[in-house]
């Protein structure tokens, strides 16, 4: 089956929308549940966030390996001649240069320079792509890209319907996926993708994630996504795979030091002012969406350096969360954007926002105010982690 009949021949497809209002539900809704998971409301889907212990999840993720459903993601395919010339324009990167089997990693940003959203796009083959956005801004890309296609030739399509999207994450997961596919995975590279069968099931296997591991994505028919799944689990039981929900996603993430939007990205920033200008291409080829504005924004960064996203970690046990300042001499320096326990260090960590002076690894006196009481932080380069390759 090709990449285009996965996308097209679904009569299976759901309402992008509910019309009730109610929470989305993925394919994998009731094996989620006969698996005892604790499930919540993220944006707008009812998704597993824990199985059990999510510490446990974590620590299997970083030694062993970890299943996740991530079937939330946000799907749009972009078709046709300009389909290159039409991302380029739309988008801060040149996807015009990513060859065939390859995927890169971009963002799409308003006229005055804001994060849209961070993205992933794969290029599917000559003239087509597949862009895989945040859950809670899939409406937001796909209403931007359809807007910014005027004039182009090319198709942009709501695909977030046609795949599931799961993830094996971990040191083990080559191994588990080798088990079940004939597909080159020691010659895919990180950040690429390629059609196969995994468990006879036809899927597009990418050598992406968001845990700091290598891993595998798999993007696969709603249908067949249960199959794939018990599949996966089985192959996985000699080696300590476990079933993974959002909330070790997200320390696993916070660890890696990777951006989450809404914390770390957001439209009142610019790629620049969140240490992202290296996406921005402006040496590509024509105009783009935000270009005059990322311009005066990386000269802005020049000049005057805006505050540098850094790590913390805690000296005490108190655990920072999102919005809590980031003291030092009595003075607000900084601002959390991301904090939990991390399993791997067995400290609380954070991600922050701080003025420039205070940036430094190995700065002394600054601190989280943390309901009035400013708990000594050491700040630290980020990642927190990185995995031994």
């Amino acid at each position: 089956m090709g990449r285009n009949d996965l996308a097209r021949h679904a009569p299976w497809r759901r309402p992008t929308v509910s019309s009730t209002g109610e929470l989305r539900h993925t394919a994998l809704d009731a094996l989620h549940r006969s698996l005892g998971a604790t499930m919540t409301d993220f944006a707008g889907w009812d998704m597993p966030l824990r199985y059990g212990s999510e510490r446990d999840e974590h620590i299997a993720v970083r030694t062993k390996a970890g299943l996740f459903d991530l079937s939330h993601m946000g799907e749009i395919t972009v078709t046709g001649p300009q389909a290159a010339a039409l991302l380029d324009f739309a988008l801060v990167g040149n996807i015009g240069g990513v060859k065939p089997g390859r995927a890169r990693y971009t963002m799409i940003c308003r006229a005055d320079g804001g994060i849209l959203d961070d993205l992933i796009v794969y290029r599917l083959g000559e003239t087509e792509y597949m862009v895989v956005a945040n859950a809670s801004n899939a409406q937001v890309v796909l209403d931007a890209l359809t807007e910014r296609a005027a004039g182009f030739d090319a198709e942009v399509r709501d695909d977030r319907d046609a795949y599931a999207l799961l993830a094996v994450q971990g040191p083990q997961s080559p191994g588990i996926l080798k088990s079940l596919t004939d597909a080159d995975l020691d010659g895919l590279k990180y950040y690429a993708g390629l059609p196969g069968t995994v468990a006879g099931v036809p899927a597009l296997i990418a050598r992406t994630g968001y845990t700091g591991e290598d891993g595998f994505e798999l993007f696969v028919k709603p249908e067949h996504a249960v199959e794939l799944w018990q599949a996966l689990t089985k192959a996985g039981e000699g080696v300590g795979l476990v079933p993974c929900g959002l909330s070790c996603r997200d320390t696993l993430r916070l660890e890696a030091g990777m951006p989450l939007y809404g914390h770390e990205l957001t439209t009142s920033l610019t790629p620049f002012d969140a240490g992202l200008g290296r996406v921005v291409k402006f040496e590509k080829e024509g105009d783009f969406v935000g270009r005059e504005a990322l311009r005066e924004a990386a000269a802005r960064a020049e000049q005057n350096p805006p505050r540098v996203l850094v790590g913390l970690i805690a000296e005490g046990r108190r655990v920072p969360r999102a919005g809590y300042a980031v003291v030092a001499g009595g003075e607000v320096i900084g601002e959390v954007t991301s904090g939990a326990p991390s399993p791997t260090l067995g400290k609380p960590i954070a991600i922050a926002y701080v003025d420039p002076a205070h940036a430094a690894p190995g700065t002394s006196g600054v601190g989280v105010d943390i309901r009035g009481s400013h708990e000594p932080y050491e700040v630290v380069a980020l990642p927190f982690y990185k995995r031994q390759k």
